[in-house]
């Protein structure tokens, strides 16, 4: 098991940046490798401004493939959906062709479409870059504390979450197996509000965060405010 990469900037405005050269170099080091490069998105405010910083560099092209870690049983034009979020700040306008952009199809019901999206996966190599962003509970996608996060060997690609502890309580997540498969895991956490669950995380608490990590790295992108070290 790979140890955490624990990577602090002062605030998002210099951590963004510095992940986006990042993901852009990742997407090379893959595209030279395998002629492909896989990567999975996160929600959330500090992703929407990594998703812009992305557009500005015109990052993906026809090799970039685009997938989701959790999505929101919403309508698949909902503004609170991951996928729209994503569309908008960057997708929409790249090169990255629409067939190679898959978003999780959560608008079927969660039961539905974790089994769509698990058949989607079905013969898809490990993912290059998994992002991964965490909540005040230390969860992470949509694998919460007191919920299956499917880390058993067997778990099936995609799972459906009911009765979630954010609203909406209808979700579909990657699964902790499948996002165990990924070369990099590299978590996006911002904010004094994540600061007693980084603590947690880093002391080894049993949290669905703790159980993801890269092949490859494991590493947590954090500003100066969620991380504890003059708790």
């Amino acid at each position: 098991m790979n140890a955490i990469d624990w990577r602090v900037f002062p605030d998002a405005d210099d951590l963004v940046p510095a992940l986006a050269d990042a993901l852009v170099a990742a997407a090379q080091v893959a595209v030279d490798a395998r002629g492909v490069f896989h990567l999975v998105l996160a929600g959330g405010s500090t992703p929407r401004a990594l998703y812009r910083a992305l557009a500005e560099r015109g990052a993906g092209d026809a090799r970039w493939w685009i997938w989701y870690g959790d999505e929101r049983c919403l309508p698949a034009d909902h503004a609170e959906r991951n996928s729209v979020m994503a569309e908008a700040a960057w997708l929409a306008g790249s090169r990255i062709p629409a067939d190679n952009r898959r978003p999780i199809p959560a608008e079927r019901g969660a039961s539905a479409a974790a089994t769509v999206y698990a058949e989607r996966l079905a013969g898809v190599p490990e993912f290059d870059v998994a992002l991964l962003g965490m909540g005040e509970d230390g969860h992470t996608a949509s694998l919460f504390p007191g919920h299956a996060w499917g880390d058993a060997a067997g778990s099936p690609d995609a799972l459906a979450v009911d009765g979630a502890p954010k609203p909406p309580p209808a979700r579909v997540s990657l699964s902790a197996a499948r996002l165990n498969r990924s070369a990099r895991v590299w978590f996006v956490v911002t904010g004094g509000n994540k600061r007693h669950a980084v603590r947690c995380w880093a002391s080894g608490d049993v949290l669905p965060v703790g159980t993801i990590h890269g092949r490859v790295d494991t590493a947590a992108w954090l500003d100066a405010a969620a991380w504890p070290a003059d708790d």
